[in-house]
């Protein structure tokens, strides 16, 4: 939704370093002997490098009676004062180190060992929905991890997320990934709150209402500008379903393969079987009885989708070698978009279109947060592309 960042987040690993495992027997003086190549890395090959883009955020905070959220303007909602709807239009940056290289896991009586490989990550993220004040809203260092198959549990090969959010929780999430030709299939979400353990059973509450401002909600009076950038059923459908900003990014993009990530950190109804979960702080947690919670995270639930999308480039006239930083022919104002780096091996002498794929991730995020007698759908979506120019290959040009 918002104008891609122009800087990155960066997280870094030392250069002479790679995971290994400690041969058993070593003599001093003659060197280690050299390791077999790491562990495939699967789906997690395409989480190189840097990458920008933008989004959007919503979720419902708790509203202490202590310490109450000033609003702008009067109040004339008649829901309960337990909480305020936070919007926010995203601009965000997720970087990935190199991989670690071989992980050395031991297996016991049931199971051989394994070795896993994986990514470090950093992802930073802004609210934009005033441009010119942007606010950091979160920082999740973490690792993307490749499982192979395993015997004990009998699993397929799986990945990992874990990742670590200053608010005082920690997640990991494990699942699977397919590979699809096409573009994917992105299904609507639902922020309304539920009570707990019966997420058939929701509560709405006037703050979706993006028509209604006397509400408690973060922008209260989305009619205004700098909000009324978009309309108010601009803003209804978002809330309605935050993965619309998704599918409205694609709508006119021409997507070749889709590899899909899906992972969570609760036990999946039928194999294969996962492992993972949250923990909070005690604050999070509340009081000692955990029936109470300030705002205790209890699951997440993520897809990413990895696309590989074809751009059409319009080439003007140059000089063979001549470098040229481009962009393709449908980017579209306000929506991510990656810049190429087209150096031609001949002359152009007339205005040339190319056409090139890229990668482009794109994922849909809910976490789960418990307060009240509740739990509250925490929604984040956002589509990214790589922060620096692709590199177009000789093959093009035939």
């Amino acid at each position: 939704m918002a104008d891609q960042v122009k800087t990155t987040a960066t997280i870094a690993i030392p250069t002479d370093f790679e995971f290994g495992a400690v041969p058993p027997i070593r003599v001093i003086g003659e060197p280690i002997p050299v390791a077999p190549a790491p562990p495939p890395l699967g789906p997690l090959a395409a989480f190189i490098g840097e990458w920008i883009g933008g989004g959007f955020n919503t979720i419902f905070r708790p509203d202490s009676g202590a310490t109450p959220t000033p609003m702008p303007g009067p109040i004339t909602t008649t829901d309960p004062a337990d909480n305020v709807l936070e919007l926010n239009l995203t601009s965000e940056s997720l970087t990935f180190s190199p991989s670690l290289g071989t992980v050395p896991n031991r297996g016991s009586s049931t199971q051989a060992d394994i070795s896993l490989n994986g990514v470090p990550y950093l992802q930073t993220i802004k609210d934009v929905t005033i441009p010119t004040a942007p606010v950091g809203i979160h920082a999740e260092p973490g690792l993307w991890m490749a499982v192979p198959a395993t015997t004990a549990p009998q699993d397929p090969a799986t990945v990992v997320r874990m990742g670590s959010i200053p608010h005082g929780t920690t997640i990991e999430a494990q699942g699977t990934s397919t590979v699809t030709n096409g573009p994917p299939n992105i299904p609507a979400v639902d922020i309304t709150p539920f009570f707990r353990g019966q997420p058939g059973n929701k509560v709405p509450f006037q703050n979706q209402d993006a028509a209604n401002q006397g509400t408690r909600r973060i922008p209260q009076n989305l009619s205004v500008a700098p909000f009324s950038s978009l309309t108010i059923a601009q803003w209804q459908a978002m809330i309605t379903d935050p993965n619309s900003v998704l599918r409205n990014a694609i709508k006119n993009q021409t997507i070749k393969s889709t590899t899909t990530i899906s992972i969570s950190t609760t036990q999946p109804p039928v194999p294969p079987a996962f492992g993972g979960g949250t923990d909070n702080i005690a604050f999070l947690q509340g009081d000692a009885t955990g029936t109470n919670p300030n705002a205790q995270s209890i699951q997440l639930t993520a897809t990413f989708w990895i696309e590989e999308v074809e751009h059409t480039i319009l080439v003007p006239i140059s000089k063979p070698g001549q470098t040229q930083i481009l962009k393709p022919q449908t980017a579209v104002l306000g929506l991510p978009t990656p810049t190429f780096s087209v150096s031609p091996p001949i002359a152009i002498t007339t205005p040339r279109t190319i056409t090139f794929t890229s990668a482009q991730i794109q994922y849909s995020q809910t976490v789960l947060l418990n307060f009240g007698p509740l739990s509250w759908p925490h929604v984040s979506v956002a589509t990214l592309v790589p922060a620096s120019p692709i590199t177009v290959p000789p093959s093009v040009w035939g």
